[in-house]
């Protein structure tokens, strides 16, 4: 599939200027501009599905403290701290044409395969496994395991000329999330993030055929990400909305 794919810098940022920079990919997706971007966060950050009640937090002494921001996708809550973070944004074509959340997961399996870790779906049990408030306390089919637990999640937003996705690789356990082992306690093996960015987007390329190439923001979708971040992400209201 002939598609150029605009390959962003890697950035570290706040729980709302993640949030309000994925929100700006989908409306630039939405005017047919794909791309990726990969990212890390400033601080540890816990980060809620759309329609998640902001209060769940606060039953975990560990979670209540920590930053936290509203998703524009749904699922479940996720601590973001010693993780990669990505977001891919297209055209609807392309995502209707290309199942994003099975590509990626692919993709992402197949670029951690070359570190020696095998990440695969999880074993069919006859449908999803919900046990937690955390995303990662619970696995679908479509998510990706290591050793029994859970390593990769994604969400989705789609509107109707676009899909967003998003989500994160648990590279290393959190002190906020003890129960959650990451590739390095599951595995043993330590992941450098610059080489698994380019990994990925290697396998991306063999995966879809698209053309990936580096690019950066334009100065419309800077300010619009500003915008968001303030009026909306750090917004008290937005984020506890439910």
């Amino acid at each position: 599939m002939d598609l150029l794919c605009r390959l962003l810098p890697y950035d570290l940022a706040n729980g709302p200027a993640n949030m309000a920079a994925d929100e700006v990919l989908l409306a630039s997706a939405a005017n047919g501009q794909a791309s990726l971007r990969f990212y890390g966060w400033r601080e540890a950050t816990l980060s809620l599905g759309y329609f998640q009640p902001a209060a769940r937090r606060l039953e975990d002494p560990l979670l209540r403290d920590l930053p936290f921001v509203r998703r524009p996708s749904g699922g479940d809550a996720l601590v973001h701290h010693h993780e990669l973070t990505y977001c891919l944004a297209v055209p609807a074509q392309q995502g209707r044409q290309t199942d994003l959340w099975l590509a990626m997961h692919e993709v992402i399996a197949a670029a951690l395969a070359e570190f020696g870790i095998d990440a695969r779906p999880p074993v069919p049990v006859g449908g999803d496994s919900f046990s937690g408030f955390l995303c990662f306390d619970h696995f679908t089919p479509r998510d990706l395991m290591v050793n029994g637990a859970k390593v990769v999640g994604s969400a989705q937003r789609r509107q109707r000329d676009a899909v967003m996705q998003h989500g994160g690789i648990l590279l290393a356990q959190s002190r906020f999330t003890p129960s959650l082992p990451g590739i390095r306690e599951l595995s043993g093996i330590d992941v450098d993030v610059a080489q698994l960015r380019n990994t990925i987007v290697d396998h991306l390329k063999q995966r879809t055929g698209w053309r990936i190439e580096p690019g950066d923001w334009t100065a419309e979708e800077t300010r619009s990400c500003t915008e968001l971040a303030i009026g909306r992400y750090a917004n008290e209201t937005w984020n506890h909305k439910r």
